[in-house]
């Protein structure tokens, strides 16, 4: 079981998690278990990342199974949560997810909102649910969420890339694999940049995703090595 967090919003988590799923064998399972930014249709609200995650499973989840708990508005979860007066706490997350098949998969993957410390109200963060879901895992199946950071190649990435990895192991979670993905396309010496992360980062490197104007699972799974997650 895999958790999927970034350096920042944008950082290309969907991307990346949808490229790790096509990659993946056997029953596999993706989950956005937050979304804002949701689209109302006739079916109710839909999240494009969500939808994404589902396109690339392969045990016939619903959508709300995939995605509970859905915003209309682009904004923090937690302020979107408040305008509607709906409460939002790790343990609601760990349940919502828990309530799957999630268990069952031979390949699960959970994308993450935001970054590795997304605020969900009364001082709770969705890093907490991580904590809760590593916790449960332990005890019933003897195995342990692994994290997977996504780095946004982009000016700044080298610190938000080596706080973000500080930030999960002092959380005590630990870090499977990270990934470079390239967000801007101008970005000013990616090689340099890109070598330097690889000597401070200490966790498995799965590899980097160029800039694709023309984005897709397929696609951004080329540069990918999903053999070094297991």
């Amino acid at each position: 079981m895999y958790f999927v967090t970034g350096t920042d919003t944008d950082s290309g988590k969907t991307l990346i998690s949808s490229a790790l799923l096509s990659l993946a064998q056997g029953n596999k399972c993706g989950f956005k278990p937050i979304a804002s930014g949701c689209v109302l249709t006739p079916d109710g609200l839909r999240n494009p990342d969500a939808q994404a995650l589902m396109a690339q499973s392969n045990m016939g989840l619903s959508y709300q199974q995939v995605n509970p708990i859905a915003f209309d508005p682009a904004i923090a979860p937690h302020i979107a949560a408040a305008q509607i007066d709906v409460t939002l706490s790790a343990s609601k997350v760990v349940e919502a997810l828990l309530a799957t098949p999630i268990l069952a998969a031979d390949f699960a993957l959970i994308e993450g909102a935001g970054g590795w410390r997304l605020p969900l109200g009364n001082n709770q963060y969705l890093s907490d649910s991580v904590k809760q879901l590593d916790a449960y895992v332990q005890t019933h199946n003897a195995e342990r969420v692994g994290v997977i950071l996504v780095v946004g190649m982009k000016l700044g990435c080298l610190n938000h890339a080596l706080l973000t990895l500080q930030a999960i192991e002092a959380d005590g979670l630990k870090v499977v694999g990270w990934v470079a993905n390239q967000v801007d396309a101008n970005m000013s010496e990616i090689a340099a940049n890109l070598a330097s992360l690889q000597q401070m980062m200490t966790v498995p490197y799965l590899g980097y995703v160029p800039y694709l104007p023309q984005a897709s699972a397929e696609l951004a799974a080329k540069h990918l090595d999903i053999a070094q997650l297991s």
